[in-house]
């Protein structure tokens, strides 16, 4: 029989909500106290959360066919048919479909299009002003999507596509509708369209035009898809795709400034490397900022047979979430879990599989992994090697639950051009 948190836990879990201003330190107290299987105790909401390595791994692969992405929720709402939300042999038509187009993104012959895209947005920095590295990694990240993916220089789309993208990603986030699903959603419909008509834009050039292009757009084209599902997965892609980089830029700078001694071996190791080898600690950075603020920090399943796990039964019908944020702070699986240790991923460091999913596993691991990576590689080395970054408010940054995983208020940062000369 599962056991429910007593009045301590509660009383504890409240303090660290109204401390950390965020549901991931109540997560965190019920996950130390009541252990990796248990259910979230709120008013007409108590869903069922487990986190390890063994729990993960059931829910992604051994028992996977008994639950469901897709759910009665914004994100359906929004992506429709997108390749997120579809289950069983719909999804795995299109995951097919897009996969050599998005796999051939992480190829070395797109790193030009990643620098420049970087140098475009650096190029508007003053040496002395303070940038905001979300806001800055959010327009890197949607200009290296937008021509990878669609073949289209957003550059000048920008201010036009920039609050109805917001707009679509606070549309998904978590919010009242958990509690009440039929809740009204007011100030989203004119962004959600602007946002559509933009989409459909693109669509229409690029049929009215001899396009010689093996991006995603034209494999969508060329499999016979309607605009309305290409319109789907292009979403599904510009969504996903921007936003997770965007949330691994961000906190990348926030752990590199709360830790400038790591901060400083970076750069140094960049400028001994060759452009195109940067070196090892890079990597590791990326993989400990990855493990300790995971962009995708839970996932969200229907139940559609009842599932064992070690502390329970969740029962078909229930919504299931499964914590990749707890389940990469597992004492269990990692030692100091709460530390920013970059070197445990090349000092032979050992975890059990599925201690360590940023992007997933199983049949539906995440399609763009390889791209992700490579783009955080190429942009922040890119970014390092050109500017010197000063945290300007790192004590005051905390992790909200949005779509992503992303820093707040922001993360200021003053920068100013390696090599200049003046004040």
């Amino acid at each position: 029989m599962m056991q429910g948190p007593g009045l301590e836990v509660g009383l504890e879990a409240g303090k660290a909500f109204l401390k950390e201003r965020s549901p991931l330190g109540p997560l965190r107290i019920m996950f130390k106290h009541v252990g990796r299987f248990f259910q979230i105790p709120l008013f007409f909401f108590h869903p069922f959360l487990v986190a390890g390595p063994e729990a993960v791994r059931k829910v992604l692969v051994t028992e996977q066919q008994k639950v469901a992405w897709r759910n009665p929720d914004p994100v359906t709402d929004l992506l429709r048919q997108g390749v997120l939300v579809m289950d069983g042999e719909e999804h795995d038509r299109y995951r097919r479909l897009m996969e050599p187009a998005v796999a051939r993104l992480a190829l070395p012959g797109f790193s030009g299009l990643m620098l420049r895209q970087t140098e475009r947005v650096m190029a508007q920095w003053q040496n002395g002003q303070t940038v905001d590295m979300l806001v800055e990694g959010r327009k890197i990240a949607l200009l290296i999507v937008l021509e990878a993916l669609f073949g289209v220089d957003g550059w000048d789309d920008l201010p036009r596509i920039w609050t109805p993208i917001l707009k679509a990603i606070e549309y998904i986030s978590p919010g009242a509708w958990i509690f009440w699903r039929k809740i009204p959603r007011l100030g989203y419909k004119k962004h959600l369209k602007t946002l559509d008509d933009y989409l459909y834009g693109i669509i229409r050039s690029r049929r009215a035009v001899a396009y010689p292009s093996n991006d995603l757009l034209q494999h969508l084209i060329n499999a016979g898809l309607n605009d309305e599902l290409i319109r789907d997965q292009m979403l599904t892609m510009l969504i996903a795709g921007h936003d997770t980089s965007t949330a691994l830029l961000a906190w990348v700078f926030v752990l590199l400034g709360q830790n400038p001694a790591t901060h400083a071996r970076l750069v140094s190791e960049l400028d001994a490397a060759e452009p195109d080898a940067p070196p090892r600690l890079l990597d590791d950075v990326i993989k400990e900022s990855l493990r300790l603020y995971p962009p995708i920090h839970i996932g969200n399943r229907m139940v559609k047979e009842d599932i064992h796990f070690a502390g329970g039964i969740v029962p078909a019908g229930e919504r299931l979430f499964y914590s990749i944020y707890l389940t990469q702070r597992d004492p269990q699986s990692w030692e100091q879990p709460d530390d920013f240790c970059p070197e445990r991923f090349s000092q032979g460091f050992k975890q059990p599989p599925f201690a360590y999913i940023p992007f997933g596993g199983g049949p539906r691991a995440c399609i763009g992994a390889a791209f992700g990576q490579a783009e955080a590689r190429i942009v922040i080395a890119s970014l390092l090697r050109s500017f010197t970054f000063e945290p300007s408010n790192a004590g005051a940054i905390h992790a909200h639950m949005g779509a992503t995983l992303e820093p707040r208020p922001g993360v200021l940062m003053r920068v100013k051009r390696r090599g200049f000369v003046g004040k």
